[in-house]
């Protein structure tokens, strides 16, 4: 199975591309969709889109996992992660991909051993996990974790761990 984890944020959309199941996993792509503070946020929605819809060209993914929305105090905050995460979705969905959604604490619990790690960890762990030659961005470690965690989420005697949810 070839999978696309994607970590949404306005300026920073990390991204990868897994093959294989939850036993055997490599890492075939994965990075940063980096919008300059310059465009406007409706400008750097339609590059994420775009952005995501060329991954889909390129490496034909049969499914999509994406970071589920996470609690957080301010409203603008929440309104610009919402339409973050659209992006990708919509480009998803323009290619008929399945699209499932995993909270942070989850993926970083499947990763790492605990909902509490911090970014640094997951991005240790995924280095190890995967056998990369060298530690990802946080941003792609974090699109890595999600696709990893989507695979694992996959296997049915793991299955109960997730809160696995189609979007």
């Amino acid at each position: 199975m070839r999978t696309l984890g994607i970590d949404p944020a306005i300026r920073n959309t990390g991204y990868a591309i897994l093959e294989g199941d939850h036993q055997n996993a490599k890492a075939l792509d994965y990075g940063v969709i980096s919008i300059p503070a310059k465009i406007p946020q409706s400008g750097a929605l339609e590059a994420i889109c775009t952005g995501i819809k060329n991954l889909i060209t390129k490496w034909e993914p049969d499914e999509v996992a994406v970071e589920g929305i996470i609690y957080v105090q301010s409203h603008r905050t929440a309104i610009s992660m919402g339409a973050a995460r659209a992006a990708p979705l919509i480009a998803a969905a323009s290619h008929g991909l399945t699209v499932y959604e995993y909270s942070p604490k989850k993926v970083k619990k499947a990763i790492v051993g605990k909902g509490t790690a911090d970014k640094g960890q997951v991005a240790f762990m995924i280095r190890a996990l995967l056998g990369l030659p060298e530690t990802p961005p946080s941003d792609a470690a974090d699109a890595l974790a999600i696709a990893l965690a989507h695979l694992q989420a996959s296997d049915p005697l793991r299955a109960a761990l997730f809160d696995r949810r189609q979007v």
